[in-house]
């Protein structure tokens, strides 16, 4: 994964509660077997109208948000199912930070596991960033080390975030990640193993 430890990133607004995870990544698109290639369905059911082209009516579809890595959205955002994907394509799509006043569990653990920082904020803070991001070309600094944050116009949010997960995503860890910087240690205790009583039997 890439490391995340300051991002400035232009801003998108997704104003809509309860954004389910089907919503994000509709069921037909799930036969992939890589995790690469999901940005060009993500909200394909609001991106695309009917035939194929682009709805204009859907906010991400506006040119001032395209380049956007920081999404802005509402209350409970990726409720639904369970599937990973959700956090692939949007990843996949150029998102880093998502900013909501709530996310559903396993999604909001599936962000952090593929190198997206959802962060939590009070409505009232979500409300001023809405109000913000009406001005074109809106974009916020996020400062996971200093946990703000921050646009040009000297707004200033703090947020928290548990410490083991902040470090994974500065240092750019994933779950194999963290086991692989135990490598030597691992490959050390197989060798000793090699000794112990019986372990022929296990071996292949």
């Amino acid at each position: 994964m890439e490391p995340l430890i300051r991002h400035n990133g232009l801003v998108a607004v997704l104003d809509r509660v309860n954004v389910d995870t089907d919503q994000i990544i509709p069921k037909q698109f799930l036969k992939r077997i890589e995790r690469s290639g999901f940005g060009q369905f993500l909200f394909y059911d609001w991106r695309y109208l009917p035939d194929g082209s682009l709805n204009p009516d859907f906010e991400l579809n506006q040119p001032r948000f395209q380049g956007a890595t920081i999404l802005l959205t509402r209350d409970n955002f990726g409720c639904g199912s369970s599937r990973e994907h959700a956090a692939w394509a949007l990843l996949d799509y150029g998102f880093r930070v998502i900013l909501a006043p709530s996310f559903a569990d396993i999604f909001h653990n599936n962000c952090y596991k593929n190198g997206i920082l959802p962060i939590v904020l009070p409505a009232a803070d979500i409300d001023t960033l809405f109000e913000r991001a009406r001005q074109e070309g809106y974009r916020l600094t996020v400062d996971l080390e200093q946990q703000v944050i921050t646009d040009d116009a000297g707004l200033t949010i703090p947020f928290q975030i548990d410490p083991y997960r902040r470090q994974l995503l500065m240092e750019g860890l994933d779950d194999i990640g963290v086991t692989l910087k135990h490598e030597a240690a691992i490959a050390a205790y197989e060798e000793r193993r090699k000794s112990f009583p019986h372990a022929a039997e296990f071996a292949g």
